[in-house]
């Protein structure tokens, strides 16, 4: 006995609830009737909206990777700005975009003064991890320290470092702001032995390595760390023209602080609402 299309809609509704394919309950009608225009086959439209599920499903562990990374904020490589780094070029972005240093748990480290846009490409390089279906955290180098400090504080040090030791992309920022102790400092030199020629670190650094002895006390630990993050490792320089002041100049030399302060004093003044 043929099947109504109210009827069939039933059935496809009860079996998709059970199935928990959401997209396909929703999509299923609409592409049967452009299905229908095209004349395509029972094949064709099956194989639509069976995509339809699939692609959904696929951007939604997409978006989970990108949550579960715990950026500070949301940044794209197709979206950088070239001309506000000149000395990144297309093949250093192609690099991170691709992630192709992935595969081998080669590192990452981006070097550079405050405001040349290091944080910004380790956020951009671990979402282009994540979209590409790898597993990413991201954090500081004292939020790091001061995990596993209180980790091993409460006796459950090694579930924390094989929890940092699962992920494919360890993205590590603002290594230098923060002075560590010889604690933090071996216990991050724990992380990178961990991962060392096995999974991937992206690190960023408003100091050049001869100067990391300025924020990790024992010489030794200086050097070790040093070696890790070295290793084969693809060291980018972004050098040390501050985006954010040159933009901060450009407007001021445009005159929009001008304004703005004029306006400020007027509205103090009580004379702009």
């Amino acid at each position: 006995m043929t099947m109504t299309d109210e009827a069939a809609l039933a059935a496809i509704g009860a079996a998709t609830r059970e199935l928990r394919t959401p997209v396909i309950r929703r999509e299923a009608e609409g592409l049967a009737k452009r299905a229908e225009r095209a004349q395509g086959s029972h094949l064709a439209y099956l194989a639509d909206v069976l995509s339809a599920e699939v692609e959904e499903r696929a951007e939604h562990r997409r978006h989970r990777r990108v949550a579960d990374a715990r950026f500070p904020r949301t940044k794209r490589l197709a979206d950088f700005d070239v001309d506000a780094a000149p000395s990144i070029t297309p093949a250093t972005l192609s690099l991170l975009a691709n992630c192709s240093f992935l595969a081998a748990g080669e590192p990452v480290v981006l070097l550079g003064d405050s405001g040349t846009g290091k944080s910004h490409l380790l956020i951009r390089t671990g979402i282009a991890a994540c979209e590409l279906g790898k597993r990413v955290r991201y954090v500081t180098a004292a939020q790091l320290v001061n995990e596993l400090v209180e980790a091993a504080d409460e006796r459950r040090l090694s579930r924390l470092v094989a929890r940092y030791s699962r992920v494919d992309l360890l993205c590590l920022d603002e290594l230098g702001y923060v002075q560590l102790d010889t604690k933090g400092s071996e216990l991050l030199f724990q992380i990178l032995t961990e991962r060392e020629e096995r999974a991937s670190v992206a690190l960023a650094s408003n100091l050049p390595f001869s100067e990391w002895g300025s924020v990790i006390g024992d010489p030794r630990l200086v050097a070790a760390i040093v070696d890790r993050v070295t290793f084969h490792a693809h060291i980018i320089e972004t050098g040390t023209d501050s985006y954010r002041l040159r933009t901060t100049r450009t407007r001021r030399s445009q005159g929009s602080f001008g304004s703005t302060t004029a306006g400020a004093r007027t509205r103090e003044h009580g004379g702009a609402n």
